[in-house]
């Protein structure tokens, strides 16, 4: 009879620990509910006229905003913008980044910034949790591209190209090279000095978001930051390629294989830095 007590405790204990542990990973998935407009179309309006009835409206607004890879100062400025159809859905679904990108599933935090389609997204293990519109480098201050990883952070600093300009939640992707994100105009097209100009909620997102490296000593680096991948180019003898999507709502859209084909060469090196980055927090 105790055996078989005993036998029945721990079959309890068993079950009580994967109850527990389902329980467990129940509640650390995230979920991500959106919302899709039933049509995507768009056409070309008049800025003023637009405004005058749409101006208030702010879900609008950030959504035409994005669209026209602009601020609400400079959207102001031009005389005719992109407008969808259907202004229902999140915003997501009026920027070129997929929601979902299965081969992303091991990598806890990435930010990919588009050079042709001027926007950014961040995924946390292989789902969109972030986007917007970026205005990067001129055509004679391109943004580097290729893998990078964030390093230090700074509320407000100061421009290396002017020191009269000040930088809002700027986040350093290349430290030597002065290149990084930050709030700053957005003109509508590739206007900065090699940086990432972001509207300013975005960049306190990501400034927010993202990981800053760990310095072993003023040298070297221990840890590093959350890995960031600037991917590439842009024509700027072309029309702004966001025109496109009068006459094809998808005609920029970047897709889950063109993600896979940039990321796989250095999927490894990712990998490799992400895990050093758990060991290090391991012993914290």
């Amino acid at each position: 009879m105790k055996k078989i007590i005993l036998l029945l405790t721990i079959l309890f204990a068993l079950c009580s620990c994967k109850k527990n542990e389902s329980i467990e990973t129940v509640k650390t998935k995230k979920l991500y509910v959106r919302k899709e407009p039933k049509t995507v179309s768009y056409t070309l309006e008049n800025t003023k006229q637009w405004l005058a009835q749409n101006e208030k409206k702010d879900a609008k607004m950030n959504i035409a905003l994005a669209i026209n890879r602009t601020d609400k100062t400079n959207f102001t400025k031009m005389d005719s913008v992109i407008i969808p159809s259907d202004f229902s859905g999140d915003l997501e679904f009026y920027l070129p980044f997929p929601t979902h990108i299965d081969y992303l599933k091991d990598i806890d935090k990435i930010i990919y910034f588009s050079y042709p389609t001027q926007t950014f997204a961040a995924y946390e293990n292989g789902e969109l949790i972030y986007t917007g519109p970026t205005n990067m480098g001129r055509k004679k201050d391109p943004t580097p591209t290729g893998l990078f990883y964030t390093n230090w952070k700074a509320e407000q600093t100061t421009s290396t190209f002017n020191d009269e300009w000040d930088l809002r939640w700027n986040f350093n992707i290349a430290n030597k090279e002065g290149v990084g994100w930050h709030q700053y105009s957005l003109p509508g097209y590739p206007a900065s000095h090699s940086c990432l100009r972001l509207q300013e909620k975005d960049a306190r997102y990501l400034y927010d978001w993202a990981d800053q490296w760990v310095l072993a000593d003023e040298e070297n680096v221990k840890v590093k930051g959350t890995p960031v991948i600037v991917f590439g180019s842009y024509d700027f003898d072309e029309p702004k390629p966001w025109l496109k999507l009068l006459e094809n709502s998808k005609a920029i859209n970047i897709t889950e294989n063109k993600i896979e084909q940039i990321t796989k060469p250095i999927l490894n090196s990712i990998l490799l830095e992400q895990k050093n980055r758990k060991e290090f927090q391991k012993t914290k």
